[in-house]
């Protein structure tokens, strides 16, 4: 989890494509784990849901982003991969990277916003609801607890990653 006097931050967040067979994600975090990166955040879902999107993403905008045999074998190939997003440890992000790069994993970086939140009724409402008062769209958020009684970790992906700091840098 963050520094308890590090409420609010904005952090790296890496996604990666893993093979969707036994074993692959204890391959992943005995890698991490070897090399000392704790990850502090970690949600995984089938990868054919983000190419999905890919594909309403491409009909909104009228604009081919791959050919449609590409698109084809996305479809296909999506099935057999999840897709993985991580926060690694505060401050090991870089080595996160340079331990992907060197096992030959495919990531992608974007910035997120990490809250740690009380653990209580109500406070994800909020939290929550402050992004919709400033009008910033959450594209996706995903969240952890270790007990009922310490900090939750929540991961906010906002569309506009700047208006979201604003709303949090006093919290």
């Amino acid at each position: 989890m963050p520094r308890s006097e590090d409420k609010t931050m904005v952090r790296t967040e890496i996604s990666l494509f893993m093979r969707n067979e036994p074993g692959e994600l204890g391959k992943f975090a005995t890698l991490f784990g070897e090399a000392g990166i704790n990850i502090d955040a970690l949600t995984i879902q089938d990868a054919s849901s983000y190419v999905q999107e890919l594909f309403k993403g491409r009909g909104k905008s009228l604009k081919r982003i791959a050919s449609a045999a590409s698109y084809n074998s996305m479809r296909k190939d999506s099935a057999e991969f999840a897709l993985v997003r991580i926060l690694a440890e505060d401050g090991k992000t870089n080595k996160a990277i340079d331990l992907l790069s060197k096992n030959e994993y495919l990531f992608d970086m974007l910035p997120v916003i990490a809250l740690e939140l009380d653990n209580r009724p109500g406070e994800l409402a909020r939290i929550s609801s402050k992004f919709g008062e400033e009008g910033v769209n959450i594209n996706y958020v995903y969240g952890s607890v270790s007990s009922p009684d310490q900090k939750c970790l929540f991961v906010f992906c906002p569309e506009d990653i700047d208006q979201a700091a604003q709303i949090f840098k006093d919290y």
